[in-house]
């Protein structure tokens, strides 16, 4: 993951896009914000849980994010579920476009941080799990802790 990087301190993350999908491809971009949406996000009031993105007339778009509004806002706060905007390149969207409507993958926002002063999203390329898939992962999650578990218990 881009967040452990040098000036990167994470805000909110998905962990339920993780567990209903496969994620093929991760992009870091940017998101229109306004100034009270910012100040909301820097105490921790954002919530990615049944967010998704689109594309609308050659623009990006991520909707469903909740982002509380600001307690001090007043006239100047925004809808809590607007849709706002992603900053991506012409190129990049018009990539993804055809593989979403060609390969049947969704665009899913997996995470979203500050890099130095500016508001960034993962956005992930994402493939739906079905109900077998989801079991199999959760049966590997706890052989792994099982196999650690026992590991630590002979070393000591």
């Amino acid at each position: 993951m881009a967040v452990n990087k040098k000036g990167t301190k994470q805000i909110a993350d998905n962990r339920k896009a993780r567990h209903d999908y496969f994620v093929l491809e991760s992009i870091e971009c940017g998101i229109e914000l306004v100034g009270t949406e910012v100040k909301s996000i820097r105490n921790g009031g954002v919530n990615l849980k049944d967010s998704w993105c689109s594309i609308d007339d050659g623009e990006m778009w991520v909707k469903g994010m909740h982002i509380s509004p600001y307690e001090q806002g007043n006239i100047f706060n925004r809808e809590p579920l607007r849709v706002r905007r992603l900053l991506l390149h012409k190129r990049e969207i018009m990539r993804l476009l055809g593989k979403v409507k060609q390969e049947g993958l969704t665009l899913i926002p997996l995470s979203l941080y500050f890099k130095d002063s500016r508001v960034k999203l993962e956005l992930g390329l994402c493939k739906g799990k079905k109900l077998h898939d989801k079991r199999e992962d959760m049966a590997n999650k706890a052989a792994a802790r099982e196999i650690e578990r026992t590991l630590k218990e002979r070393n000591q």
